[in-house]
């Protein structure tokens, strides 16, 4: 993809995922028996030829790079660290890294990293987010994009009405250009919601940010969905939407977790190498995703296991995702929930209310 630089946002504390991120960030959270969740967006990145990603991240940022550097540095895509990125490729280097200024929003984080995103070499900026799960090559997007002129194209998807006040909704013409983007609307008039990767052109993007830079602290939310992307429809900038089809989901609490695992039993074109990562490939084993053979003498079904979970003979697994090291005592019922990572359940589990903030 010529000219084209990936932002990733990857700063979320991920606080409506309770304990799954305890202790460690949203993004490096175990996805789907062999990877994390990061890891979707850049293979995204890679196996659609952008050559370079610059990663935006603020909380437990040391532990994401150092396993984007770890997974993804000898791929032709160049991951790019921002301001850290001399400092962690220096093999000396092993202390923390340097506190920078809090971002309150996604544009801010934009802004944060211009130097970056906007070097010379890129004409547009594919903005991308760490906790999405889809498989998708952007080569038919960014033709559309510059095809049509736009100053920003959207992904786009429709998904039933009653679900769409949980997204980002879209109004589109017959044309497919945008007239109306609302974030969280009480009242749907679409079933198309914003997808939340987006193609920008590099010269309009970075007057429109500087337009809302101008109103102030307090003028506006420092956020692309809720600010930048209304203000270029509202300016009228050319806003175009780009249909996505197939597998796409935006894991943003527990029971989105659990469920969006659970659909890619029956959605495994959603899991392409190199996801991976070196560990054996996830397959679908009597109705189950698993990485590895099922285990003996235990009652599995509709579940995700990692690698390195255990469960005994004689225990009962029922549309759950359990995470690397968990382990499932003999005689215990454990039913539509999360196991976490290294944890030996002995008392029977129903439901993800444990895990919730």
């Amino acid at each position: 993809m010529h000219e084209v630089r990936a932002a990733l946002l990857a700063g979320g504390l991920g606080e409506r995922m309770g304990t799954l991120t305890a202790n460690t960030c949203k993004p490096l959270v175990p996805y789907a028996a062999s990877c994390r969740l990061v890891d979707f967006s850049v293979d995204n990145a890679l196996r659609s030829g952008i050559p370079e990603l610059v990663l935006m991240s603020l909380h437990r940022e040391r532990d994401l790079i150092d396993h984007l550097l770890r997974s993804w540095d000898d791929s032709p895509l160049k991951v790019h660290f921002g301001p850290h990125d001399d400092l962690v490729r220096d093999p000396s280097f092993t202390g923390p890294l340097p506190e920078r200024a809090p971002e309150l929003g996604t544009a801010d984080a934009l802004t944060a990293n211009a130097e970056y995103l906007f070097a010379p070499g890129a004409r547009d900026v594919l903005v991308q987010h760490a906790d999405h799960v889809y498989t998708y090559d952007y080569g038919d997007m960014l033709h559309a994009h510059r095809e049509s002129g736009a100053d920003v194209t959207i992904g786009v998807q429709a998904i039933e009405r009653r679900y769409v006040k949980l997204f980002g909704m879209v109004e589109v013409n017959d044309d497919l250009t945008v007239r109306r983007l609302v974030e969280k609307p009480q009242e749907p008039t679409s079933d198309l919601i914003f997808t939340a990767f987006c193609l920008f052109r590099v010269d309009t993007l970075v007057k429109v940010l500087d337009e809302l830079a101008a109103l102030g602290e307090d003028g506006w939310q420092h956020d692309i969905s809720r600010d930048v992307l209304p203000a270029m429809i509202a300016t009228g900038r050319k806003v175009l939407a780009h249909p996505v089809t197939g597998y796409w989901a935006d894991i943003g609490t527990v029971e989105r977790y659990h469920s969006g695992q659970l659909g890619l039993i029956d959605h495994p074109e959603a899991l392409k190498a190199p996801l991976t990562l070196g560990g054996p490939a996830p397959r679908r084993v009597g109705g189950n995703l698993v990485a590895g053979d099922l285990p003996v003498g235990a009652d599995v079904r509709s579940s995700v296991l990692f690698p390195g979970c255990a469960v005994e003979p004689g225990a009962l697994v029922r549309r759950s995702v359990l995470l690397p090291g968990a382990t499932i005592a003999s005689g215990i019922e454990v039913v539509d929930t999360v196991v976490g990572a290294g944890e030996h359940l002995t008392t029977s589990r129903v439901g993800i209310a444990d895990l919730e903030p």
